[in-house]
């Protein structure tokens, strides 16, 4: 059964962003908890934290009563990365991290969840290269300020008006990829019935079925962390579709009229 790392804290509302809304991760677990494995995940070591962030940063998370729930959250990215090397894995978490740099975040986010996980593994010599899909509404500066200048990391941030421009890019980019492992950075903000309007449950499905055709293809793993994704109606089923496309399960329209 497909595994997703997710812990009962995240239902807690931290704050009063969108990110952080009562009923966003109900909204999730509600449609995928009968056909998924969840994995409890523990917090991020702090030296995991650490190789990422500079101390200002961490005190200043810690000062703001943010440092629990933040580093359970990139914790969580870390354990689905690690099932990621063996199969594929998702991590439903908040808060959000992809738009945290070394010593600065923004947009819902505190510490940079995909950086953690994936500076994990290589530090850990568990992996020696990564690419990140980041496909979330919102450019994703803080992987980019982190991990793009660094050997063997790659970052996608598809950003096109146009659905089939969009799913092309994504499919090409994916096919001459190489890496030990591929990220998702999972926003679904960018759903038509979301902040961004563009794409539909159908295209979250294909991409997950890319990138883990990807991953078959280079003989690496892959995982997905969320990001965003505001419209709690849809929120749901948009992560089950992508859930469904890393698994390799069918894609089931019958289900719902949310296209």
């Amino acid at each position: 059964m497909f595994k997703v790392v997710f812990h009962e804290d995240f239902y807690r509302s931290y704050t009063s962003d969108p990110a952080a809304a009562p009923g966003r991760m109900e909204a999730i677990i509600e449609v995928i908890q009968e056909r998924v494995e969840f994995v409890k995940p523990r917090p991020a070591e702090e030296e995991d934290i650490r190789a990422v962030h500079t101390d200002a940063h961490i005190e200043g998370v810690r000062r703001r009563g943010l440092y629990s729930i933040s580093t359970l959250a990139a914790g969580a990215a870390v354990k689905a990365a690690e099932i990621g090397m063996k199969e594929p894995c998702f991590g439903v978490i908040r808060p959000p991290g992809h738009h945290a740099s070394a010593n600065s975040s923004w947009g819902f986010c505190y510490f940079n969840n995909m950086a953690v996980a994936v500076m994990s593994l290589i530090n850990r010599n568990l992996i020696e290269s990564a690419y990140i899909l980041d496909f979330d509404l919102h450019y994703g500066d803080g992987n980019v300020n982190i991990l793009e200048n660094r050997p063997n990391i790659a970052i996608f941030n598809p950003d096109y008006h146009d659905r089939e421009t969009y799913l092309g890019k994504v499919e090409e980019k994916l096919a001459d990829c190489k890496a030990d492992i591929i990220g998702i950075s999972a926003g679904f903000d960018n759903h038509r019935k979301d902040w961004g309007g563009l794409l539909t449950e159908r295209d979250y499905y294909d991409m997950g079925t890319m990138v883990r055709n990807a991953a078959q293809r280079i003989g690496g793993g892959c995982f997905g962390i969320l990001e965003g994704g505001y419209n709690h109606s849809v929120l749901g089923y948009n992560t089950g579709a992508l859930i469904d496309g890393l698994a390799g399960n069918e894609y089931d329209g019958r289900r719902r009229n949310r296209e």
